[in-house]
């Protein structure tokens, strides 16, 4: 069956008067879902499309001037297309269902034909340029990513590199940082290798846990089929039958990315990702991102991603955050 029957066959939207209208949801489960916990994402929706929402019955009533019901009815579909696919509706879902310009029937469904199945949670590209990455970290041997923070560049990189891994397509993955951030060096930190690094790949490991569960993680380093090493420990080495991300890469230097990237082998894949606007280096003219970045991008075995402050998916402040502090920048430069 078809997104669109789907749809037709759960949602009925009736239209009230000139600034009202009602949409009954059939399936339960789903409308529990949409409307959330003590209606949260319900009130989510209607501060964010400025309407006065009702909840009541298998109901959703919402009042407003046309543009806003509009946007507000396309919010729903986008939300039952998306309990379709994961049978779960997020915090996230919410902000990116009343995005501008969102077009449920085309857009939307071609984004969720790249869905990564994870054991905890099935996870959907949730921008035309996330689509492109997903795509592009399945097909490609080696890709780059570059954005602000927010855009899912090590989220989704991890998503298809653990479920592969799962999979059993690859041997195992390699997750890998700059271990000098603000002018710490590992040699000056406590602890062992592993204690060192773990603090600099945190936001990773918040991916694994929550994508594939803290205890199969942990097994998974034990065995080693998933290895936390700084950048440095990848020199002279061969990366093969693996998937292996060097993360917050603008704090690498040409030199560095370059020794990464040339450890590819057989069956492996390799991404590196960065935020531009976030070098930790004391001399930020040591990043190598842009640098490797402009060099590469003629290579066409080479996928390059630039997302921006529109790909954005955390709190819709975040990407106006993103777009002012850019706004500054091009001020400054002027």
């Amino acid at each position: 069956m078809s997104e669109i029957s789907k749809l037709e066959q759960n949602l009925i939207i009736k239209k009230i008067d000139n600034e009202t209208v009602n949409l009954s949801i059939s399936n339960n489960e789903m409308l529990l879902a949409i409307v959330g916990q003590f209606d949260q994402n319900l009130k989510s929706l209607s501060k964010l499309t400025n309407t006065n929402v009702y909840f009541r019955g298998n109901s959703i009533t919402c009042k407003g001037d046309k543009e806003k019901l509009s946007i507000f009815c396309e919010a729903i579909k986008f939300l039952i297309s998306k309990y379709f696919l994961t049978n779960i509706i997020e915090k996230e879902d919410i902000v990116l269902s009343v995005k501008k310009n969102l077009e449920i029937e085309e857009t939307n469904i071609k984004s969720f034909k790249q869905l990564i199945k994870t054991p905890k949670k099935s996870v959907i590209a949730r921008s035309e340029k996330q689509s492109e990455y997903i795509k592009a970290l399945k097909e490609n041997d080696i890709v780059m990513s570059l954005g602000p923070a927010g855009t899912g560049k090590s989220f989704l990189a991890v998503s298809v590199a653990v479920t592969l891994l799962m999979e059993k397509r690859i041997g195992r993955v390699i997750l890998s940082r700059p271990a000098v951030e603000a002018g710490e060096k590992l040699g000056f930190l406590p602890g062992d290798m592993k204690e060192k690094v773990d603090p600099y790949l945190r936001p990773l490991y918040d991916a694994l846990y929550e994508l594939f569960g803290a205890e199969k993680i942990d097994k998974k380093i034990e065995t080693g089929e998933i290895e936390i090493a700084p950048l440095a420990f990848m020199r002279g080495r061969t990366l093969k039958n693996c998937f292996a991300i060097l993360d917050e890469a603008q704090n690498a230097t040409e030199t560095q990315i370059k020794m990464f990237l040339t450890r590819i082998g057989e069956n492996s894949k390799l991404v590196v990702n960065g935020d531009p606007s976030q070098v930790d280096l004391i001399n930020k003219s040591h990043s190598g991102l842009i640098k490797s970045r402009n060099i590469l991008k003629n290579l066409k075995e080479i996928k390059i991603i630039e997302f921006d402050h529109n790909d954005v998916v955390r709190h819709p402040l975040v990407s106006k955050i993103i777009r002012a502090y850019q706004n500054k920048s091009i001020d400054d430069n002027n």
